[in-house]
């Protein structure tokens, strides 16, 4: 039987769900953006043009709900790997947006660089725990412009070949992104099939559906790509004062989202994932190591659940700034109950220092957590085969089961998780290896990693038309 976290009961998701449109009837939303006050006007909502305060009905909710498919697939480029959503699977997503990074090469912490991004794309290439990218790390060594916006997409499908999600900051840039997924991966047809791309949107909290961002993913209409919708209320600062409000508050700012995507075009995949957080209520900062964090996620893939729609939520956050104990004990108690609630997709690996440090090294540690708690999710399995109460009455009193085939084979099956990571080992092996501890196994995984992976190329005539395309933006930026 599989193990599975909960913390809101049947009556408590009916209560978020009815408080939830009460909100939104009455107090509604502020939507920034003028196209999208019109799709939503059309489909039914009660749009004030001076105050951009937009009203949603039961029913366009409802209505809303239902046409946003419940089962859909986010696709790859490398065969076999496509992510089916509401399907019984969770996978792994890095946390992303760091702006330091510790150099597991020196071990000395300086701003994030394109060589820090580019390892750690590489290495969750690498690893199969991962099914979708982030970004990690920004490049502070990269100016910001359209031709290395451009670079960097390319860059992303040159050396990632699993599901990426991303996004645009305006509609000009989400122009170049579909001329570039179409070189990629095929025509307008091909790409709303196999969904190889995906945006993240975060409104802004409370109640706000940001412009910029938003009018950049509208401008990708008709190709249903794929969005995750991720508000980012902070309890007590952005958002309200205690977990079950904050649930309310983040599935309010979700589903407005949901309207409007909905609205625009219909049967759009749509991602519920909103990254309910808590505030240090001595410093107002961001508590990632809180352990509030990881119970604010089960809620929300709960509620995700409940309206049948494919989760990502969180796992993993710490506070403190170096890998160690404090960041041991916090990203484990979050990585299970984060895992245990089983999303689709869980977010939380290598970043220290609420998320603003890069470490490969606590990377690979993260992984290790991931595994362990994929495997307290697992459970004990009790299929017919599983019982072996003939086996133990073959062997009998004062026997072993060393030699029974069904040892060996449960050995296979994953009946034991064998460990990747850590002494495992009698002393005296360990002693004779150099007494190395998991810091210094990590970065020799890393290295491994990093002199032997390679990523899946792209055709020759694809790799010609994205440099056209390169060409062709540093031409327009002059």
């Amino acid at each position: 039987m599989e193990t599975y976290m909960r913390v809101l009961s049947g009556l408590d998701r009916e209560l978020v769900h009815e408080k939830t449109i009460k909100i939104l009837e009455e107090t509604g939303v502020r939507v920034e953006t003028e196209l999208g006050r019109k799709y939503l006007r059309e489909a039914g909502a009660l749009v004030d043009e001076n105050t951009k305060i937009v009203r949603i009905p039961r029913i366009l909710l409802e209505e809303s709900i239902q046409a946003a498919p419940n089962k859909f697939s986010l696709g790859a480029r490398r065969p076999g790997w496509d992510l089916g959503m509401n399907e019984g699977n969770c996978s792994l997503l890095i946390d992303g947006s760091g702006i330091e990074v510790i150099d597991h090469r020196t071990r000395e912490k300086r701003p994030s660089t394109y060589s820090d991004w580019l390892d750690a794309t590489r290495v969750i290439d690498a690893l199969d725990d991962f099914g979708s990218y982030w970004g990690m790390v920004d490049q502070s060594d990269v100016e910001d412009s359209l031709p290395n916006t451009i670079l960097h997409w390319i860059q992303i499908f040159k050396n990632f070949s699993k599901h990426v999600q991303d996004g645009t900051s305006t509609p000009a840039e989400s122009a170049w992104l579909l001329e570039i997924l179409q070189t990629i991966f095929g025509d307008k047809e091909t790409i709303k099939k196999n969904n190889p791309y995906s945006f993240l949107v975060c409104p802004q909290s409370p109640l706000i559906i940001e412009g910029e961002y938003t009018d950049a993913y509208l401008a990708t209409i008709g190709y249903q790509i794929p969005i995750a919708v991720m508000p980012m209320p902070l309890m007590g600062g952005t958002g309200p004062g205690n977990m079950i409000s904050m649930a309310i508050l983040g599935n309010c700012e979700v589903l407005a989202m949901l309207c409007l995507v909905q609205a625009a075009d219909p049967g759009t995949p749509f991602i519920y994932a909103p990254a309910l957080a808590v505030m240090n209520p001595r410093t107002g900062m961001y508590s990632s190591g809180a352990i509030e964090n990881a119970l604010l996620s089960a809620a929300a893939t709960e509620m995700s659940r409940y309206y049948g729609l494919p989760a990502l939520s969180g796992g993993g956050g710490t506070d403190t700034y170096v890998p160690g104990i404090q960041a041991g004990y916090e990203r484990a108690m979050s990585s299970v109950i984060g895992t245990l609630s089983w999303p689709d997709l869980l977010v939380g690996p290598g970043l220290l220092g609420g998320s603003m440090i890069l470490s490969l090294e606590q990377l690979m540690i993260d992984v290790e957590m991931f595994r362990m708690s994929r495997q307290a999710h697992r459970g004990i399995p009790t299929h017919d085969e599983a019982w072996l109460d003939e086996i133990i009455q073959k062997v009998g009193p004062g026997g072993n089961f060393l030699g029974e085939k069904s040892t060996v084979k449960n050995i296979r099956s994953g009946e034991w998780l064998i460990p990747r990571l850590g002494v495992h080992d009698t002393e005296g092996s360990w002693i004779r290896s150099g007494r190395k501890d998991i810091l210094d196994e990590a970065r020799e995984k890393i290295d491994q990693i990093l002199k032997t992976h390679k990523p899946l190329p792209l055709d020759d005539d694809v790799r010609d038309e994205l440099d056209k395309i390169y060409k062709k933006a540093q031409e327009q930026a002059g």
